[in-house]
């Protein structure tokens, strides 16, 4: 199965939104930041607590939502070429091959560690951190779409 593909910035951002949102270490972030938010507005109805530790926690939990849903992705894809080039595709029994105007990179499936889907993308990942995403809409029609994750699922460990 061959496609040929670019980039959308507004879905880009967003499947960069939910790799950094798969992390574990955002996730206990973002959790214990909301925890310590949410106690420190109960503790100030309560009058247990002044308005400067709520005022300070509403902050961080502020300044922290929007480095991760804005600043982040929005730092890697200004970072990354990737995202500008164009691209054809081909998965294939032997792996993944990858061409561009520059040059052309053949994958083995053995070479992912993992993959999962977002609602815009295919995430191929190398390692926990490296990863490849595939758009969705590239795909002709739905058809496309299910033998695609099909392929991933079985040619990818989980």
């Amino acid at each position: 199965m061959t496609i040929s593909f670019g980039y959308n910035k507004k879905q880009v951002l967003d499947g960069l939104r939910g790799h950094f949102f798969g992390r574990p270490e955002i996730r206990i972030m973002v959790i214990v930041i909301n925890v310590f938010a949410i106690l420190s507005a109960i503790l100030f109805f309560l009058k247990k607590i002044q308005a400067l530790p709520f005022l300070i926690f509403s902050v961080l939990w502020f300044c922290l939502w929007i480095s991760v849903r804005r600043l982040l992705p929005l730092s890697i894809y200004k970072k990354s070429a990737t995202f500008q080039d164009t691209f054809i595709l081909t998965l294939e029994d032997r792996g993944v091959l990858l061409e561009t105007k520059k040059g052309s990179q053949l994958w083995q499936w053995q070479d992912f560690s993992g993959f999962k889907e977002t609602i815009y993308f295919f995430h191929i990942y190398f390692n926990a951190r490296a990863f490849f995403m595939i758009p969705k809409d590239a795909f002709r029609d739905i058809i496309e779409i299910q033998a695609a994750r099909k392929l991933l699922k079985e040619k990818i460990p989980a």
